[in-house]
């Protein structure tokens, strides 16, 4: 079955563009586009979606508050966050909303394609390290992290649910949000990597998470990992 996928972005040639590329592989198909982010609601509603391809800063509705209210939906299309990155201070906000990951725009063909196919089978398109770097720069900026939010005491306090979590499965999360692939947990911690595998499936289970970035996202902000310091 082609991987269903549906673009969004106010500008028309950026869209032509990707059409263009998905339309020459042999698993993927365009089957809705939107130039704003009620549009992409509506298409939403209307379209067998499997991938959004979410540009950031539109008219109307911005992508953030459009991949929030797509992610609400019961068996939600995975969204993948376009951004432009040095520009874009949402991109951060977009993967607590619930975005899978996030490129840059200008991706080269072959690397959008892959990010496609690894979302539409569950996984997180961006590298941890890159993860991490956004969250370092973008954290100090979000809502509430002042005085113990991101980095700080009170963010821990606040989430009981990783109480449900073992000592390894903590020790595996605060691996996971300092940029480590899981075979580097699995040297770091003396494991196989299929293990280390298992653990993070069980942290997505327990704190009821989408993905590995929003491991990421919950790791920064309880404070297990402190942004720009190291872990607690």
């Amino acid at each position: 079955m082609s991987i269903r996928v549906m673009l969004v972005d106010d500008q028309v040639l950026l869209r032509t563009g990707f059409r263009m590329v998905l339309a020459a592989q042999p698993d993927m198909e365009v089957v809705a586009e939107a130039g704003d982010g009620l549009e992409a609601l509506e298409a939403v509603r209307s379209a067998e979606v499997d991938v959004v391809l979410m540009d950031v800063r539109m008219p109307k509705l911005d992508g953030v508050e459009a991949t929030r209210r797509i992610c609400e939906q019961e068996g939600s299309p995975r969204v993948l966050i376009l951004t432009t990155f040095d520009l874009d201070e949402y991109a951060f906000s977009a993967l607590k909303a619930g975005a899978s990951g996030f490129m840059l725009k200008d991706v080269p063909p072959g690397e959008l394609l892959t990010a496609i196919r690894a979302v539409h089978s569950g996984d997180a398109v961006v590298a941890p390290s890159t993860t991490r770097r956004l969250l370092n720069r973008f954290a100090p900026m979000l809502p509430g992290t002042a005085g113990g939010g991101i980095g700080g005491r009170s963010g821990a306090a606040g989430r009981p649910e990783l109480e449900r979590l073992t000592e390894r499965e903590r020790e595996v999360m605060m691996l996971v949000a300092q940029g480590l692939s899981n075979g580097e947990i699995a040297g770091r911690l003396v494991l196989s990597e299929a293990t280390v595998k298992t653990h993070v499936g069980r942290i997505l289970t327990k704190l009821e998470l989408r993905d590995r970035v929003q491991v990421v996202v919950m790791a920064y902000e309880t404070g297990l990992v402190r942004a720009g310091g190291p872990p607690r």
